[in-house]
């Protein structure tokens, strides 16, 4: 089912989310469906569970050929449950980003460029993976959303913050 997205400003998307405790259950297998849904109604890279009202550890991402993201690295699709990052050195990044709790706006936001990420998928399966660069990002900023954080907190300079279509006249860019 298609969710509406909770936008910057809404308190819920303020809150720490909480772990998931039960693995494989018919309530987390709706939940994702539902993130999967709204993610690919709104042609999302990802999503987090606190974005449509849930406070769970859960966010879901992946990014195939898209014409929103031309230059971008393919991400393959991931459910990720309670995770874990773990920076692989003190290299940032600095790219733009969007958000569908943030529509019409993008940043610039630094993020690290490698990392190592852990977690479960919905059956309770481990997963461990090493990334970098657009993949890195992606997750960071899922992730993000668990821990009550929108990209806007995280920009250092608000030069590089306004409406996408005043930053980007003429092109077809949409929100994360």
């Amino acid at each position: 089912m298609i969710r509406d997205v909770l936008r910057m400003g809404d308190p819920r998307l303020l809150e720490i989310s909480q772990p998931v405790e039960r693995f494989g259950t018919p309530e987390l297998f709706a939940l994702i469906r539902d993130l999967q849904d709204t993610m690919a109604a709104l042609n999302g890279a990802g999503l987090a569970a606190p974005q449509i009202g849930v406070g769970l550890r859960v966010v879901i991402f992946g990014v195939q050929r898209n014409p929103r993201y031309p230059d971008a690295e393919e991400v393959p699709f991931t459910i990720l449950c309670n995770p874990v990052l773990t920076p692989l050195g003190d290299e940032l990044e600095d790219g733009w980003e969007g958000c569908l709790s943030v529509p019409g706006m993008r940043g610039v936001v630094p993020r690290y460029k490698r990392l190592r990420y852990s977690g479960f998928d919905q059956h309770g399966a481990r997963i461990e993976r090493e990334v970098s660069d657009f993949h890195a990002r992606v997750v960071q900023h899922e992730c993000d959303h668990l821990d009550g954080v929108l990209y806007p907190m995280r920009i250092r300079d608000l030069r590089q913050f306004g409406f996408t279509e005043e930053l980007f006249p003429g092109e077809d860019i949409g929100d994360d």
